[in-house]
């Protein structure tokens, strides 16, 4: 896990810190005197989640980041926002994407207090499972579906800044800084206009054989301890990820996710009975091993799977 705070009332070292944080950009202030930029970052490789506080007016024009760049406005507004023939302004709740990786962009922040979300965009395609070379998923609009697509991703990232990249003892597990990318990348196709191909063709239902099902079920147990995404899962089982898909849903009536999830809960209970509590050994350092970083879920599923809490086990009551 990377951090990183910034915070300055310095316009020239401002403009620098933000062209070495996103990329490279030229602010100004349309008042006179000062105004502070307050900064705060929790970074892993694919997913970086930042909070900025600036007390001033400030405009901006970046050149492009080659990143997904989310943004949760708080407080404030931010004015006038513009890129390739697109104009916008955003207030407080508003949850938008900036704009696709690719291009630049420029407008006014105006006193705000807000978030700024970046994750790779190779994560969208992880997730949604188009084969390589078939064109790389990406967004199509910069706005919600809906208000309550875009509460559930404001809820997403709330979360992954809380409860997984501000613990460094959760967020330095490899399964779960995989699982909870793959949630953020999962949330954004829910929410805003993609260019994802979700319903199996004919090709794929001809290729969600046994076969191909039986490969796949044996990559997840080789590298249920590994990060492992949908992408990859599929590339074993040497089908495309909507055909994955829909032979776990014809033959399981699941998701290769949830089998991942379900395997690797097994792999927990079983740590669990050999674990030694003596030795300091808890639940929430298995689980996370595990990739469960929500203490409180973990729990649930493990009741509703074995029947009874993942503490029992671990201290053979």
């Amino acid at each position: 896990m990377q951090t990183l705070t910034f915070d300055s009332d310095d316009m020239g070292r401002t403009e620098e810190f933000l062209s070495r944080a996103y990329a490279r950009m030229r602010i100004g202030s349309g008042g006179t005197g000062t105004g502070r930029t307050r900064i705060e970052r929790n970074a892993i490789d694919s997913v970086s989640v930042d909070e900025l506080d600036l007390d001033f007016d400030m405009s901006y024009s970046v050149t492009p980041l080659g990143r997904i760049c989310l943004c949760l406005v708080h407080e404030g507004t931010i004015e006038d926002h513009a890129f390739h023939g697109v104009r916008d302004s955003f207030g407080p709740g508003d949850v938008v994407s900036f704009a696709p990786p690719e291009l630049p962009y420029e407008g006014r922040v105006c006193g705000a207090r807000y978030n700024i979300t970046m994750l790779d965009p190779a994560l969208l395609s992880q997730v949604a499972g188009e084969a390589t070379g078939a064109g790389a998923v990406r967004l199509t609009g910069h706005r919600p579906y809906s208000r309550e697509a875009a509460d559930r991703l404001r809820q997403t990232i709330v979360y992954l800044r809380d409860h997984v990249l501000a613990v460094p003892g959760v967020a330095d597990q490899p399964l779960v800084t995989a699982t909870a990318a793959q949630h953020l990348a999962a949330s954004v196709l829910a929410t805003f206009p993609n260019s994802a191909l979700t319903e199996p063709t004919g090709s794929d239902r001809q290729d969600a054989h046994p076969a191909a099902l039986r490969r796949a079920l044996t990559h997840i147990e080789d590298h249920a301890d590994q990060p492992v995404t949908v992408a990859e899962i599929a590339e074993a089982a040497h089908v495309t990820v909507r055909a994955l898909q829909y032979a776990f849903r014809r033959h399981l009536d699941t998701t290769p996710l949830a089998h991942l999830r379900r395997v690797r809960l097994s792999h927990a209970h079983q740590a669990l009975l050999t674990a030694d509590p003596g030795e300091g050994v808890t639940v929430t350092e298995i689980a996370a091993r595990w990739g469960f970083h929500h203490p409180g879920r973990f729990a649930a599923l493990y009741r509703e799977c074995y029947g009874h809490a993942p503490h029992r086990t671990l201290h053979g009551s």
